[in-house]
């Protein structure tokens, strides 16, 4: 059965359709939840919630592309709620950064500055050229793999990855020299 066909028995309650789904897509979900939130425990907790929303929300998928393409965005949605959780939370305890002298370098700082760079320049990528990058580069999957998961030629995945990557070096160089 397609994972289209899967959904349709998802949204009419059929639970042994949402076993099969689970089982043929969770892979590439999990990788692709781990490359945003880069925490396993963290990627576990957004995993079972992408699959509840997938459970509840069955009857709101239109079959306008690949299925998968649909998981991957209630899943960033989840990661991205999170992220903004975890922001406001900061703000009130920022007790890891408390180590940190004044006038020296402090490495959490450079590597939450460095990954806000990243990530407003990830954000400029269209949404599908986001997910090859995500997922090839940040999850590990093959080319052919991620070709695959987004329902495009290898050929398609191949170029816009290339263009992709090549963007974003030039948002992060004119981020770094400011210009």
């Amino acid at each position: 059965m397609t994972e289209e066909a899967l959904l349709k028995e998802i949204a009419a309650g059929n639970e042994e359709a949402f076993r099969q789904f689970y089982l043929c897509t969770v892979r590439p979900v999990h990788s692709y939840i781990l490359s945003l939130t880069r925490n396993s425990h963290e990627a576990e907790d957004v995993l079972q919630e992408t699959y509840l929303k997938i459970w509840t929300d069955a009857t709101e998928y239109r079959p306008q592309g690949k299925p998968l393409a649909w998981v991957f965005t209630i899943a960033r949605n989840l990661c991205y709620m999170r992220f903004r959780e975890q922001r406001r939370w900061a703000e009130f305890g920022l007790s890891e950064l408390e180590d940190c002298e004044e006038g020296k370098n402090c490495e959490q700082i450079d590597q939450a500055a460095d990954r806000q760079v990243l990530l407003r320049a990830l954000d400029e990528l269209k949404e599908q050229d986001r997910q090859i990058v995500l997922l090839y580069a940040a999850a590990g999957m093959k080319h052919r793999e991620v070709a695959k998961a987004l329902g495009l030629p290898l050929a398609t995945e191949l170029s816009r990855y290339s263009r992709s990557m090549k963007r974003l070096q030039q948002l992060l160089t004119v981020r770094r020299t400011g210009g």
